[in-house]
């Protein structure tokens, strides 16, 4: 399949999946759309492992700011149905995925980071959950793969803090496994190799295991609808507040 803002190459077995959207990654409902049926066509070839990526510079900054406060409300649905289906769909994929963070990776773009199950970073930008600044919620799966992946005392600092980090900052904090002197991709590949010498059936059952709980939880709000954001996602806050970050 042709993708506008994906693209998908081999690596000796290794699918590497690049996010290229400019200027900065954004989502918007095509990107979304095309996150989705990437992981379909994914899950139909299985792969050894994936690596996510993003363009120089940018993982992803999240929903498109400038996008979002002009939603009608079917379209502030379709969105927050696309948010949780791409997050619930990388969160329960069985195989392997590492995420090469080469750039800032903000709000959803962060959360799409916290899906993969290895992440590298790379020396340079800014990472946090920046919502609350934005006016915007969060719909169900991204939340709950915040809590799931970060500490209670982490998340609570950047969700109800909205602050960014640097690099060795998210290190710590557990954003990340490993922090890397240049471009993340090359070592994302040798997790990911690392990786898919597992054995696959058990690796996709422990990772289910691992992971059970929430991917319950995302599978219930793509199939059922199950997350009050989709009678109401955005109001004049959001406006408001996508204003003074785009400035």
């Amino acid at each position: 399949m042709a993708y506008e803002h994906l693209t998908i190459s081999d690596e000796a077995g290794i699918a590497v999946v690049q996010i290229d959207r400019p200027p900065a990654n954004a989502m918007d409902l095509s990107l979304l759309a095309e996150g989705h049926a990437c992981v379909e066509e994914l899950e139909a070839s299985a792969p050894d492992a994936v690596v996510v990526t993003g363009r120089p510079g940018f993982f992803s900054a999240g929903v498109d700011l400038k996008l979002a406060p002009a939603l009608d409300s079917e379209g502030q649905r379709q969105m927050v149905e696309g948010i949780n289906r791409l997050f619930a769909d990388w969160y329960c994929y069985p195989g392997p995925v590492v995420a090469a963070v080469n750039g800032h990776a903000i709000a959803g773009g962060l959360i799409l980071a916290l899906c993969a199950d290895h992440r590298v970073c790379g020396p340079s930008g800014s990472f946090g959950l920046t919502e609350v600044k934005a006016g915007i919620g969060y719909p169900a799966v991204a939340m709950a793969v915040v809590r799931s992946e970060l500490s209670p005392q982490v998340a609570r600092r950047l969700v109800l803090g909205g602050g960014l980090v640097a690099a060795e900052e998210g290190l710590a904090m557990g954003l990340f496994d490993e922090l890397v002197d240049d471009d993340p991709l090359p070592r994302a590949l040798e997790v990911a190799r690392e990786l898919a010498a597992l054995p696959a059936n058990a690796y996709a059952r422990i990772k289910g295991q691992v992971r059970g709980e929430t991917m319950a939880l995302a599978r219930r709000a793509v199939a059922e609808g199950d997350d009050p954001l989709l009678g109401g996602w955005l109001d004049a806050e959001a406006e408001q507040g996508a204003g003074s970050i785009l400035g």
